[in-house]
């Protein structure tokens, strides 16, 4: 089953909230675990320092037999007992030792003990005699007692409160691993997060874009599908259709234009059309005439005009079909010299008389190119710069290979009246045309660029008003040496 990148994105987050939580709730458990541990030590260190006194006063009770002495023991364990209930009752569950209630029974036998010890009125004025005689007849049977008593709740709340010290370092220690623990867990999370969504977010995207900014320039290939999610798959199903749709109305404008021209160069054809059978028919008619005479020679010469007539018309007609055929780009090693000339013998008829032509093009330069769309090009610049020359001048067609052998340029210049720079900078947008209507659709400069960009080249254009116009073309040239 599929899942679609909303769901993954929930997921995730879902993920990542749950986590967060989780480390959040642990890390305030500590922090209240350690807020409460430290005010039970605090409570316990107050009860453990009220024991000390009550066992100071009960000492110099024990000494000096002083009634004053046993009451402020008495008060200081009974203060005690009341702050260790509140300890039972506020912090039971959190206190390291759990059976709190029995060293609260063993402080109420100690304080017991004490207020069982009566002292007779006028004790404290006895002699050193009658003190000794007191001490031995009424205190010396509970000393002891209370003696151990006291030294066992001393002891016990010493040790309780060194545990309770303890257990406060070690969870201190643990919320350091909990710490370190949640840092590390947020780490991986969000690493893994942004890992999720560079492959299944970012990269469809760049993908996407990338398709996009080619499909900008030109070049109208599919996307490559995404296995992310429903989402994507079916954008990039969105687009890919309409890109389908793209290059099926741009071989539709491609084949106008192709129309078009063809229609510039009707006359030309025809005028070229007309001498070779204009020939063809009067080498006929003279074979007709001499029929009967015996000058085979002489017949045989005008048979083979005849046929030299019938091949330039139809490597005229040839030229024509292959220009108008509709068909899909198929790039072939081409000899670059005789497409221009079979270019130049296909509008010779439209040249005007006052135009010279020169090309200069080496028989070396051979390329990988679509002929036909290249041809297109070459009419489209052509047909360019005769239009630019109405009074006459020249026009060069050029190209040299370029070192390294990685790709050829070839120029088309004219003599004409060059373009200024605000019109230079629209010259290759869809029907921009600065000829009166009905002389130009405005279409032809950007199907050239478009055809360029098919090859994975560049067109420029040089100009000034009044100096003539170059564009220049440069294409890549895959063909090695061994394959020209």
């Amino acid at each position: 089953m599929t899942i679609s990148i909303r769901k993954k994105i929930i997921a995730s987050f879902a993920l990542f909230i749950m986590i967060s939580t989780l480390i959040w709730f642990l890390n305030y458990y500590k922090y209240q675990l350690i807020t409460q541990k430290l005010q039970i030590i605090e409570k316990k260190d107050h009860v453990f320092n009220m024991i000390l006194e009550a066992r100071r006063f009960e000492k110099n009770f024990f000494l000096f037999h002083s009634s004053e002495d046993l009451s402020h023991s008495i008060d200081y364990v009974k203060q005690a007992e009341a702050r260790l209930t509140e300890v039972i009752n506020v912090h039971g569950r959190y206190t390291a030792e759990r059976d709190l209630k029995k060293k609260n029974q063993a402080l109420l036998g100690y304080l017991e003990a004490l207020q069982s010890v009566t002292v007779p009125p006028g004790a404290d004025a006895f002699s050193s005699t009658s003190a000794a005689a007191y001490n031995d007849a009424a205190l010396k049977g509970r000393q002891d007692r209370i003696r151990d008593l006291g030294r066992h709740l001393t002891d016990d709340f010493e040790s309780m409160l060194n545990q309770e010290r303890r257990q406060v370092i070690q969870i201190v220690h643990e919320s350091g691993y909990y710490l370190y623990f949640a840092l590390a867990a947020i780490f991986v999370l969000t690493f893994g997060i942004a890992i999720f969504m560079f492959f299944n977010i970012n990269q469809p995207l760049e993908s996407i874009e990338t398709a996009i900014r080619k499909i900008a320039s030109g070049a109208y290939a599919g996307i490559p599908a995404i296995s992310s999610g429903d989402v994507f798959n079916s954008l990039v199903t969105s687009l890919n259709h309409m890109i389908q749709e793209l290059n099926r109305r741009n071989e539709q404008l491609v084949q106008s234009e192709k129309l078009a021209s063809l229609g510039t160069l009707t006359s030309g054809v025809a005028h070229e059309l007309n001498n070779p059978l204009n020939n063809i028919s009067t080498s006929v008619q003279i074979v007709i005439e001499e029929l009967e005479e015996d000058n085979l020679e002489f017949k045989r010469e005008l048979l083979e005009e005849t046929e030299k007539q019938v091949d330039r018309a139809r490597d005229i007609v040839k030229a024509l079909l292959e220009f108008s055929r509709k068909g899909a780009f198929n790039p072939k090693p081409t000899q670059f010299r005789e497409l221009v000339t079979r270019t130049i013998k296909m509008i010779k008829g439209d040249l005007p008389a006052n135009v010279d032509i020169e090309i200069d093009i080496p028989k070396t330069i051979r390329a990988e190119l679509d002929a036909q769309r290249i041809q297109q090009v070459l009419i489209n610049l052509i047909q360019n710069g005769l239009q630019a020359m109405a009074d006459g001048g020249s026009l060069k067609i050029s190209a040299e290979q370029s070192v390294g052998e990685k790709q050829f340029c070839f120029q088309i210049s004219d003599s004409g009246t060059g373009i200024d720079k605000e019109t230079m900078g629209k010259i290759f947008d869809p029907f921009f045309t600065t000829k009166t209507e009905g002389r130009g659709s405005g279409l032809g400069l950007s199907i050239t660029h478009g055809i360029i960009e098919q090859h994975e080249g560049r067109i420029s254009v040089e100009s000034r008003p009044g100096e003539g116009t170059t564009f220049t073309v440069c294409l890549p040239n895959r063909l090695t040496s061994e394959t020209r």
